[in-house]
């Protein structure tokens, strides 16, 4: 009954608050969507609002300390002075944008002065080099030193990037000059598309347009300027129709039809577009595409074979780092323009598995392609679409080709950036979760700042302190939101300690209540085993939002430079063998319902230290296996999966087997063979 009164009461008051704020036309806390685009459930907080902490914090600080604060050094051809984005005579395609798309959130998030500085001349230099036509970016009048000019200057794609990291350059500073300069660029655009379409000089400025319609959307809701609806039009309908692509095309079910970067931007292109059209078939892609796609090509990191091109769901294939990071940023928007709880699940799933692997704990290197079994990393060519000289797998600065080198930096930080939302009724909401604080606007403007305590994803309890930093406000009423997550059915929401209520999963729990200072919100997500089936009906042991592993032992090598590679590749790159056995299988009948609880212990740990590696992992599940074998090393990878469950095959006795999150992981069985016997 009092939590009743309580809510009741409230919400008068949040009813009378809204309503004094919009007759002083403050209703806006935060911009959203401006009629008639569609007015979205969840609003990006300004960059700078949430600030990691724990583990995340240190992950942010791994990335300053490595490749994304020191790329201008590590890979000064590139990203140093010569740069054509700073004016020089060399690269002037997307490798430059890439990196600061994820070093200005990175250097906002940690307030850090040094990599701002290191930001401030890639602003500067964009800023300058437009021209009163509107145009702007490397002289078109220059051409670069011979091998360093990916394509040419005018291209559109590369822009489309540089379009990002400015949006959230303002985002972070309020800089007044960008508002004015996307304005004068989009309205070259308007004039220009027409006739030199966005194909024009590559096909990646079509299939990737809806980054450009992105923007233009973000600067109409800013400026309200009607041209930038019909540029819109002109975008959309010269971009790839994924669409129409997802709905009514067989791209999914078909090897080597689209690009695997490409494809995850264009996973959050219908939406971008159903901001303006309001269409239902826009929703009805996406949900068509990914399911086509999990069915085909599938991974249960959240990813999909396609090493370049879509090649099949085998374990073995690759998967390029650029489609992580790219699917991440994707999703995120899909989460905040639909408020759709299944894409906060997708996101962590690619989040906490697929991300960490692939790059080394100093962030001094990174694989191009990952692999879901992946026994061996050595220098050969493996069955992949596009093999790289045998590199493709290695891990270097500059093995595969560079550009994930250059664009895996947005992944943790806009991952950060996303973890709150502010939303549509003057709340604030924890879609995705992990150790940090938000500062942020609530009801009136009051601003509040909560601290989010948990080890998630590697325990199942979220803690939340509300704090109130005026002295002047001592309550107040706003509606905070939280995702229950698809993988758990008995979600449990604690207000100060008392129960206050259960939540379906794949819902959003909304607390409704008047705030004090110091309150206290607990959320427990328990978490059980579950099995999944992949390629060739093998088996994936889950658990949460985390995917389970093989635990192998491994042996790194540093290989020097050598004759045959050079200097392409850096100076020198990582060799990983195996220590352990790996060619193991699990036995049918642990894997049924009633058997996994007993079949598959888990071992909880302390987070101490990095946690994502061999050593710090901090779950740990004990099983049984049984080794197979005539499952073999075969071309420096784990041999054909054999169909599950095995009835021929013969096995070695049962053995005590350990398996550990993915994202610890650098070699790892993830998809088991199953046997009968």
């Amino acid at each position: 009954m009092n939590k009743k009164y309580n809510i009741l009461i409230g919400l008068l008051l949040m009813i009378l608050s809204i309503s004094t704020a919009s007759a002083n036309k403050i209703n806006e806390l935060y911009q959203n969507n401006r009629y008639p685009l569609l007015t979205k459930p969840y609003i990006e907080l300004p960059i700078g609002a949430v600030k990691p902490e724990g583990w995340l914090k240190d992950q942010l600080i791994r990335m300053k300390k490595g490749m994304t604060g020191n790329l201008d050094i590590l890979y000064e051809k590139v990203m140093g002075s010569r740069n054509g984005w700073l004016g020089g005579d060399g690269d002037v395609w997307e490798r430059g944008p890439y990196w600061i798309d994820g070093l200005v959130p990175l250097a906002y998030i940690l307030d850090d002065a040094e990599l701002k500085q290191k930001v401030q001349p890639w602003i500067e230099c964009v800023l300058k080099s437009q021209q009163p036509n509107g145009y702007f970016g490397p002289s078109i009048d220059r051409e670069p030193e011979a091998g360093l000019q990916r394509n040419n200057a005018r291209d559109w794609w590369p822009k489309m990037v540089v379009l990002k990291y400015l949006v959230q350059y303002y985002d972070a500073t309020g800089d007044e000059r960008i508002i004015p300069f996307l304005t004068k660029y989009f309205q070259y655009q308007l004039n220009e598309l027409p006739k030199n379409p966005l194909n024009h000089w590559t096909s990646w400025g079509r299939e990737r347009g809806g980054d450009n319609l992105m923007v233009v959307y973000w600067l109409y809701s800013k400026t309200g300027d009607k041209f930038l609806l019909d540029l819109g039009n002109i975008i959309a309908q010269q971009t790839t129709d994924w669409t129409d692509m997802f709905l009514n095309k067989q791209i999914m079910s078909t090897l080597f039809s689209v690009h695997c970067v490409n494809l995850a931007q264009a996973m959050k292109e219908p939406i971008i577009r159903y901001q303006y059209t309001k269409d239902e078939k826009h929703l009805k892609a996406i949900d068509k595409g990914a399911s086509d796609l999990k069915r085909t090509h599938g991974w249960p990191t959240g990813l999909y074979g396609g090493d370049e091109m879509l090649h099949t769901g085998n374990p073995t294939q690759g998967s390029e780092l650029c489609t992580a990071v790219e699917m991440m940023f994707s999703l995120e928007k899909m989460l905040e323009i639909t408020g759709n709880t299944t894409f906060a699940d997708w996101l962590e799933r690619v989040t906490f598995n697929a991300l960490p692997t692939q790059i080394t704990d100093d962030f001094d290197a990174r694989q191009y392609y990952q692999q879901l079994n992946q026994v061996q990393i050595s220098r050969q060519d493996r069955n992949f679409v596009t093999p790289y000289n045998g590199t493709g797998q290695l891990f270097g600065l500059l093995t595969g080709y560079p550009c994930c080198t250059s664009n895996l930096h947005q992944g943790w930080p806009k991952f950060t950036r996303n973890l709150w939302f502010a939303t549509e009724d003057h709340g604030l909401s924890a879609l995705v979760y992990s150790p940090c604080t938000v500062e942020a606007k609530v009801a009136d403007g009051t601003l509040v700042k909560i601290t989010e305590d948990t080890n998630y994803p590697f325990e199942e309890v979220v803690r939340f302190q509300i704090q109130l930093p005026s002295k002047k406000d001592k309550s107040v009423f706003f509606p905070f939101h939280l995702r229950i997550p698809s993988w758990c059915e008995n979600a449990n929401v604690k207000v100060n300690g008392e129960k206050w209520d259960e939540f379906a999963a794949g819902t959003i729990a909304k607390i409704c209540r008047t705030w004090k200072n110091g309150d206290k919100v607990e959320l427990e997500l328990p978490a059980k085993v579950s099995v999944s089936r992949w390629f060739e009906r093998s088996a994936a042991i889950e658990r949460g939002p985390l995917l389970y592993a093989l635990r192998i032992g491994e042996k790194w090598s540093k290989v020097n430079d050598d004759r045959k590679f050079g200097e392409k590749y850096g100076d020198s790159y990582y060799e990983v063998y195996p220590t352990t056995p790996w060619n193991y299988c699990l036995k049918e009948n642990d894997l049924k319902p009633e058997n996994i609880e007993d079949a598959f212990k888990v071992v909880r740990k302390d987070v101490r230290g990095y946690p994502w590696n061999l050593e710090n992992a901090p779950i740990e599940i004990k099983a049984k296996g049984k080794r197979m074998k005539e499952w073999t090393l075969y071309n420096g990878m784990a041999g054909p999966l054999p169909y599950s469950p095995q009835y021929q095959i013969e096995t070695l006795p049962e053995e005590d087997i350990t398996l550990i999150p993915y994202g610890c992981t650098t070699l790892r069985i993830t998809e088991f063979p199953t046997t009968l016997k």
